[in-house]
């Protein structure tokens, strides 16, 4: 499908304390969009066209009638975050680990790509990865 107009993407996630979630990715970096954060959600912008809608769970419940997964057994996606470089890269990680966040898998190198990854206090998978631009000219 083309157009000529960027698409925004907005990822819902639920989370079950949604002051300690917009704590955790403020330390992060993250800031949120006051216009669409109140006390059942949070838009916590990550670029011009990305955002994440942080759903408290019984928010979260209205927009879907499938069960809410356990993230403390079940991923229910890999949400990946791209960096400048590989020290943000570790910047980054090393950050959610001390927000509260847990260590998900050990850094990954393959010369042209670099990531980490991280759950955060809700158990969302997130993948931080840096790749180098010579590699994705056309």
């Amino acid at each position: 499908m083309t157009t000529n107009t960027p698409r925004k993407l907005f990822v819902n996630l639920s989370v079950r304390d949604l002051k300690r979630s917009m704590e955790f990715f403020s330390k992060l970096g993250f800031e949120f969009n006051p216009q669409f954060t109140d006390d059942k959600a949070a838009c916590m912008v990550v670029s011009e066209e990305a955002y994440v809608m942080l759903l408290a769970e019984s928010f979260f419940k209205t927009f879907t009638k499938k069960e809410i997964c356990s993230t403390s057994t079940h991923t229910e996606g890999l949400f990946a975050l791209s960096c400048s470089s590989r020290a943000e890269v570790d910047d980054m990680v090393k950050k959610a680990i001390a927000a509260g966040g847990s260590h998900a898998l050990d850094p990954q190198d393959h010369g042209f790509m670099y990531g980490w990854s991280f759950y955060d206090v809700d158990g969302h998978h997130w993948e931080v990865m840096w790749m180098d631009p010579k590699a994705i000219q056309p």
